[in-house]
């Protein structure tokens, strides 16, 4: 009896892992689905990738590289592939840049995992290990990154360039990068800021001219014409500018109520109580000094009627109505005005100062810029321009990839090089450090370093090099000491990344190894997958 269960024990094979039927279907099922999704966007990465058209399913059309933004509007049903989706999210929230690469590492990641479980290791052991590796990737990074000084103008405008040469418009970099680095610098104080909130930076999209001719403005741009009636000013200097939240028309009963009037002598006595009504407004509105309106958007009634507007044009008040509520906060901040909700509060300490309101002609329409503001908060306006909706579009998500780049530096201020380096570099370090343990652990580790090869492999592949002859002389490169040894593929070839001016921010590598290495083992932690009802 003891001889056949210790022979049962060996040919079960004591040292291996073997788990149940279903949960290796629904491990297989969870990696193919993830790796889907990562495959589908891996030809999008770096500065020769291929641009996806997205056609929404009410006709829209959307052409971009950027892995967020393909991710966001695929339709993807399965749960794991799904989490891919949001993985990419998740690096867009907290680096804005490397959201391609961060699904393509995942995708690889996941490849490796697959083939240590076909080897009969257990999932734990893989998760616990691919965490172990992600840490230690975080310190080798750290170690090889340089630091920077928000000062130095120059570096900050070579990384957001980095980030904008991967993108459709990437010939407009040498005018976006620098747009993005003035940006960022005019809405922090650079001595003391730990962030940047990009809603203090407004963009402006107008059809028409080239991206060339889009421009940053010191003051606000709001996107529609002057609402005055005919003979109402469109430029105001020395402006005073008020900013109300009240509506300038006659109040109107509650919903279900209604006012009916049989007889015309009180019809009449209706208007005429809405004239003196609005005028008093206006005269309140005059009395303060105020000569520039803008009005809030309101839902219920309108915001200002035509008599009102006759009125504010006769007192020769410029107005700006249909000014979004979410504005309302930007407004303030860079005009120094304050809100006001009600007539009684309408006093002159309430308004903003500027030197200058006008409306001006950009392309098919017209904006009111604000210039010279006298005591203008930390904010910017970016007026963009370009060709067709498409280009106007990616333009504007270009831009805001090289203003998370800047912002990654605002937080973690330390630059890398790009091209594949650091990952190559991580690679070649990790399977050192695999070699200093033993077990399960050390295999696991050296198959999560042959995994990182995936980003340089596909940038030389997406570049028409050949990927494998490529890849090995890169490792050459960086086993012999060569850390910014990166592929240059613009000539085709390795070089020193950083005589190229092909840097980048530490922090998108790291939470792009970070972030793909929780994912993946949350994924390999899955073992059924149930419906509720």
């Amino acid at each position: 009896m003891p001889e056949n269960a210790s022979s049962g024990a060996k040919s079960g094979g004591r040292g291996q892992y073997k788990d149940r039927e279903k949960p290796e279907y629904i491990r297989t099922s969870n990696i193919t689905a993830a790796k889907a999704v990562s495959d589908a966007i891996r030809t999008s990465l770096g500065p020769k990738g291929m641009d996806k058209m997205i056609q929404a399913s009410n006709g829209d059309v959307t052409i971009t590289n950027d892995g967020a933004t393909i991710l966001k509007q695929m339709q993807v049903l399965h749960p794991c592939a799904k989490m891919l989706v949001e993985l990419s999210k998740a690096q867009d929230v907290e680096a804005g840049d490397g959201t391609t690469s961060v699904t393509v590492i995942a995708g690889s990641l996941l490849d490796a995992a697959s083939k240590l479980l076909q080897k009969g290791i257990h999932p734990t052991t893989i998760s616990e290990a691919f965490k172990k590796a992600a840490a230690k990737s975080e310190e080798i990074l750290s170690e090889t990154a340089t630091p920077v000084d928000l000062a130095d103008r120059d570096s900050l405008v070579k990384s957001a360039s980095t980030s904008l040469n991967s993108k459709v418009v990437s010939q407009y970099s040498s005018l976006l990068a620098p747009m993005a680095v003035d940006a960022v610098m005019r809405v922090i104080d650079p001595t003391t800021a730990k962030n940047v909130d990009l809603k203090d930076i407004k963009m402006i999209k107008k059809l028409g001219g080239t991206i060339e001719d889009s421009e940053l403005i010191d003051g606000v741009v709001f996107d529609q014409k002057h609402a005055g009636a005919p003979g109402a000013p469109s430029k105001m200097e020395k402006a005073k500018i008020g900013l109300i939240q009240f509506c300038l028309s006659p109040p109107k009963t509650d919903m279900e109520n209604q006012v009916i009037v049989s007889d015309y002598t009180q019809m009449d006595r209706v208007l005429r109580e809405e004239r003196a009504y609005i005028l008093n407004l206006v005269k309140q509105i005059k009395k303060a000094g105020c000569n520039v309106l803008l009005i809030q958007k309101s839902i219920l009634r309108d915001a200002v009627n035509d008599l009102a507007l006759h009125f504010l044009a006769k007192m020769k008040i410029m107005v700006v109505k249909d000014i979004e509520r979410e504005e309302i906060e930007f407004v303030c901040k860079s005009l120094g005005c304050r809100p006001i909700a009600s007539i009684d509060h309408f006093q002159p300490d309430m308004l903003g100062q500027a030197e200058l309101v006008e409306e001006l002609q950009v392309g098919s329409g017209k904006v009111v810029k604000i210039t010279g503001v006298q005591n203008p908060g930390r904010t910017v306006s970016v007026v963009l321009r370009g060709s067709n909706k498409l280009v106007l579009e990616e333009a504007d998500r270009s831009l805001h990839d090289a203003l998370c780049v800047i912002r990654c530096l605002v937080k973690k201020r330390a630059l890398i090089a790009g091209g594949g380096a650091p990952e190559i570099e991580l690679s070649v370090r990790l399977s050192a450090y695999s070699r200093t343990l033993s077990g399960m652990e050390a295999y696991c580790i050296r198959a999560f370093a042959e995994a990182l090869e995936v980003i340089p492999y596909t940038l030389a592949e997406n570049a028409g090099l050949n990927p494998i002859g490529t890849v090995t002389e890169l490792r050459n490169h960086h086993a012999e000491g060569m850390k910014t040894a990166g592929i240059n593929v613009r000539k085709g070839c390795i070089t020193n990344i950083l005589e190229e001016n092909v840097i980048q921010p530490l922090l998108v590598s790291v939470s792009a190894v970070k972030l793909a290495a929780e994912t993946v083992t949350q994924i390999l932690k899955i073992d059924d997958i149930v419906n509720t009802r």
